[in-house]
């Protein structure tokens, strides 16, 4: 959190307004929601705008003023709860100075719009022309010159809502994660069908000038082929299609999936139609191909725990940001880089995201690509690497192993996939390791070939096993002579705390070990989301989306009563799964290991619930780290706030346990597991093809992967605790405080 977004005490009668404009978009309700309760607390009124910015011109009843409760029970719901709509009279000098009385009448001059490109173009045209409007509207009668002097800037902060994932300034629009569940979700299901039948699918999605949401669907769904704006398919296409498919089906495939976004395009500017795909399987391949046109179902649906939490932090930043905007405050987009607040100069990005759109109708599609950011082209020749079944032969033929080690975390089996197709892609033999180190021990290696690891890409669980023991120092003789024995040139771990560990007190003693003289690398996969270098590892988002989904039946469930739920969550000593599962799902409490707990804060809780529930709530949420306390466990908090509430609510537990290791992995786990496999295998290249031998586990370095070596590990990780010393999101603390409890009146 930088100092510029903390609150302060705004001037008297400071009012803001939020609005919803153009497309709509999982994630928004969370945005207003954010908004309007982070304004109530720095003091301001706050106004909702029914039906965006019609809703402006329209005024009367389309403008409410909105309490802390207003905005409850709405986090988990699709879509947005004040409407949107796209305006025509806005875009009209007339419609605006409409706005603008509203406004000024409400005593209204600062505005926060969720929406796209031209919901934000318009707003800032509107800023653009406010003083102008105020002066027609004094002439004119409508307003005083009091109210115009009062009002004489108006503030504006845009937050992007477009599940096309389209906006420069940001790494993730509000809306475009939950977008990609409902896709995967279909393609799963059509995966299932197809392979039964040995029928192909061709799948539209949105994306009318981006690919984001077709290029990232078909890495997560497994697709063989996917059609983007930015990337138009070479010269003779069609041959390459159908060479790809044919070759997919002859390495052992059973289905076919391709991917069309609604806005691709050939090299020379014609549209690829989801039908022209579907036209020239059937007439080349003779297959039976059906098009599935998937639509507004990708607009609809309950939010991802993503879209859930990070259009909170993003809201609460845009409120801050208008409430506290002075004479020269520049209109800012806020969105997100590496998962914290970044603030664009609003006009800017909106400028830069409709470049990449000129670049695109002029052919000039490597500065397209490149505009999208540079993960972007990455991922697009990783795909290339994963869904190519015939790859050429060339290459160091080095031999490297996969193994898994600690507990179990959904996207393994995505990770293993990406790493044996692109290590095969790249001439290596790829090796799998059943049952952990001590598989290895044992011998339980073989060969993985493309078709082995086919229909793993969306699997819970870890086909390769895995273990939470980890070899003693009396076995690593073993360890070492089934890496000799096996000509093991390169060994890839895939896991948690338990696996970097174990990693490097074998590195610890490496030259006694001739079989140690390989490079290691480790990829984090671990749902407790506690280990150095990576701040989002595998397996977390599944967990907080299982975490999401159980405490929203579980608020259902209590809606009829007055009850407090005490919600235990894994994490160990790491709150990471706590904190954001609070975040997720509008908690009132977390309990975090970081933070400790003492009878005084329990018997604050208990004064704050009966408080609550005397004025009105019918439900309170408290999610608790399973390590948080070893003395005040779940039972004895609810068997207190049961027995402290004097009958004012009852108190239930809810145990989450191994549901939140359950589950197939979400498309965020695939599409990461399957980038950071693609990296690791590349690191692994270039270490045996320059004679090096480094163990390193992946990190950052300036937004970019990178291996940091392991054996500065003890550096950057609390070994009592087993998380890192810093953890980025314990920064983000004072967002759910700001955001669980009303402040008193």
């Amino acid at each position: 959190m930088d100092e510029s977004t903390e609150p302060r005490n705004p001037a008297p009668r400071t009012a803001i307004a939020v609005l919803t404009s153009g497309g709509d978009a999982q994630g928004m309700n969370a945005v207003v929601r954010a908004v309007v309760r982070t304004a109530i607390g720095a003091g301001a009124d706050v106004y909702a705008v029914y039906e965006g910015l019609q809703g402006l011109v329209d005024g009367g009843d389309r403008i409410a003023k909105f309490g802390w409760g207003s905005v409850s029970s709405i986090l988990h719901r699709g879509g947005t709860v004040i409407g949107t709509a796209r305006s025509t009279e806005f875009r009209q000098r007339a419609g605006r100075l409409k706005a603008a009385r509203n406004l000024v009448r409400h005593g209204i001059d600062r505005i926060v719009v969720i929406g796209g490109d031209g919901s934000l173009t318009g707003t800032d045209l509107f800023r653009s022309e406010w003083s102008g409007l105020l002066a027609e509207l004094v002439g004119g009668g409508e307003i005083t010159v009091e109210q115009a002097a009062r009002h004489s800037h108006l503030f504006i902060a845009g937050v992007v809502g477009s599940i096309d994932n389209d906006m420069v300034g940001t790494d993730m629009t509000v809306g475009a994660d939950s977008a990609l569940h409902r896709i995967i979700e279909a393609i799963d299901a059509l995966s299932s069908t197809a392979a039964s039948h040995q029928r192909s699918f061709v799948v539209e999605v949105m994306g009318r000038h981006c690919g984001y949401l077709a290029l990232m669907s078909a890495i997560a769904g497994g697709a063989d082929y996917a059609f983007i704006p930015e990337n138009p398919p070479p010269e003779g296409w069609e041959d390459e299609l159908c060479d790809r498919l044919r070759a997919g089906r002859a390495a052992g495939r059973r289905d076919s999936i391709v991917v069309v976004s609604e806005g691709a395009r050939d090299r020379a500017g014609n549209p690829i139609t989801s039908q022209d795909v579907r036209d020239v399987l059937q007439d080349r391949l003779g297959e039976d191909t059906r098009v599935t046109i998937l639509g507004h179902v990708q607009r609809g649906g309950t939010p991802s725990a993503y879209d859930r939490w990070m259009p909170t932090i993003v809201g609460h930043a845009a409120a801050l940001e208008v409430v506290n905007a002075g004479p020269d405050h520049e209109p800012q987009l806020i969105g997100v880089r590496n998962h914290r607040i970044h603030r664009t100069p609003l006009m800017a990005a909106v400028e830069a995201t409709r470049e990449i759109t000129r670049l695109v109708e002029a052919g000039d599609y490597d500065a397209a690509m490149a505009g999208r950011g540079a993960s972007f082209p990455e991922m697009v020749r990783v795909f290339r690497g994963i869904a190519m079944a015939a790859p050429p032969q060339s290459g160091s033929g080095s031999r490297i192993a996969i193994l898994h080690a600690g507990g179990l975390a959904p996207g393994m089996n995505t990770a293993v996939r990406a790493a044996v197709r692109f290590g095969i892609s790249n001439g290596h033999t790829m090796l799998g390791v059943r049952g952990s180190f001590q598989g290895l021990m044992d011998g339980k290696i073989s060969e993985l070939t493309w078709g082995d690891v086919e229909g793993w890409v969306g699997i819970g669980g870890a086909e390769l096993g895995t273990s939470r023991a980890t070899p003693s120092v009396e076995q690593y003789y073993a360890v070492s002579r089934a890496l000799e024995n096996h000509h093991i040139d390169a060994l890839l771990v895939i896991g948690g705390h338990r696996a970097y560990e174990a990693t490097y007190r074998m590195l610890q003693e490496r030259d006694r070990y001739p079989g140690f003289q390989i490079p290691v690398i480790c990829l984090p996969a671990t749902i407790d989301n506690n280990l150095p270098g990576w701040e989002m590892a595998i397996g977390a988002d599944t967990a907080l989306c299982e975490i999401a989904s159980a405490v929203d039946r579980l608020k259902q469930s209590a809606m009829a009563s007055r009850r407090c739920f005490v919600v235990e969550v894994m994490g160990r000593y790491c709150g990471y799964l706590a904190f954001f599962g609070a975040l997720s799902v509008g908690a009132e409490r977390a309990y975090l290991h970081e933070n400790g707990v003492t009878l005084a804060d329990l018997s604050a809780d208990v004064t704050e619930m009966k408080a609550g529930f005397a004025a009105g709530r019918s439900f309170h949420l408290a999610i608790r780290n399973e390590a948080v306390s070893s003395g005040y466990t779940t039972s004895f908090m609810c068997q207190l706030f049961a027995e402290e509430s004097e009958g004012a609510f009852d108190v239930r537990p809810m145990v989450l346990g191994h549901l939140q290791q359950g589950g197939n992995p979400t498309p965020f786990d695939r599409v990461q597991g399957t980038r950071l496999a693609a990296y690791c295998v590349d690191w692994l290249h270039g270490q045996i093809d320059a004679g090096k031998r480094e163990w390193g586990f992946i990190g950052l370095t300036d937004g970019r992967l990178a291996t940091i070596p392991l054996k500065t590990m003890p550096d950057l990780v609390d070994m009592e605790y087993s998380r890192p010393v810093d953890q980025w999101w314990t920064a983000m603390q004072p967002i759910m405080d700001a955001l669980a409890v009303e402040p008193p009146r």
